[in-house]
């Protein structure tokens, strides 16, 4: 319908249609976001900490390490605990130059925030040029910079950064069968200090790096990890 206007326009204003004159709902309100972890996270005076011992045979005195965390959104559904600092302790100042830029260092990652797991590989890929060790258990650690690796990896696992790969309870049997039935079956032993939980003769496993493989039926086991290759 067309409305022709004879008076003189003195004013207008915009008309809305009846939809929008509506009240719109309010906005809802915003869920508390889960607190992540960043450098700008103030240090608490009060943090969880583990203490781990290690004793390597490249250093004359033990090491202690202290990894402490910090617990995020706490009584929430959200609550995680993060790393947050290093120390490494020792009668040793060997090492003492490095192994203090190292701490600051990893504690620097903790801080950061976002996924710190890969620091385990990267620690662990780290080779001495002199050679590396067998720990305790008949474990062969490559340098004392990879030991603390397998430390923080530990210490990841227990606060549940990463998976634990622990074998079920049916392959922990099998394993135990087999390294008796081999054990029994060897005539002579040797007194090998580095490989005293493993039988002597076992050699070296290619995926956890301990000397628990044997040989059975053409069979090639790990007792350790339980990684398997039959020719």
């Amino acid at each position: 319908m067309t409305v022709k206007i004879s008076n003189k326009i003195v004013g207008y204003r915009v008309l809305k249609a009846d939809a929008d004159n509506e009240q719109a709902p309010a906005p809802a309100q915003p869920e508390n976001k889960p607190v992540l972890m960043n450098e700008n996270i103030e240090r608490p005076d009060f943090l969880l900490g583990t203490t781990y011992k290690i004793k390597p045979p490249v250093a004359e005195h033990a090491m202690y390490i202290t990894i402490n965390d910090i617990l995020l959104n706490e009584d929430t559904d959200h609550e995680s605990r993060q790393p947050y600092e290093v120390f490494i302790n020792s009668k040793s100042m060997e090492h003492f130059q490095w192994v203090i830029a190292l701490t600051r260092v990893i504690s620097a990652v903790f801080r950061k925030g976002g996924d710190v797991t890969f620091l385990v590989e990267e620690l662990r890929s780290v080779y001495d040029p002199n050679g590396g060790y067998f720990k305790k258990g008949g474990v062969f650690m490559p340098s004392l910079v990879a030991e603390i690796g397998a430390v923080i990896e530990k210490h990841l696992k227990a606060i549940g950064l990463l998976e634990s790969d622990e074998m079920s309870e049916t392959t922990k049997r099998i394993l135990a069968e087999k390294r008796a039935e081999f054990e029994a079956s060897q005539s002579t032993a040797t007194n090998d200090e580095t490989s005293n939980d493993y039988p002597a003769n076992a050699t070296m496993c290619g995926k956890c790096n301990t000397k628990a493989v044997i040989v059975m039926d053409g069979c090639a086991t790990c007792l350790s990890c339980g990684d398997s290759k039959c020719g």
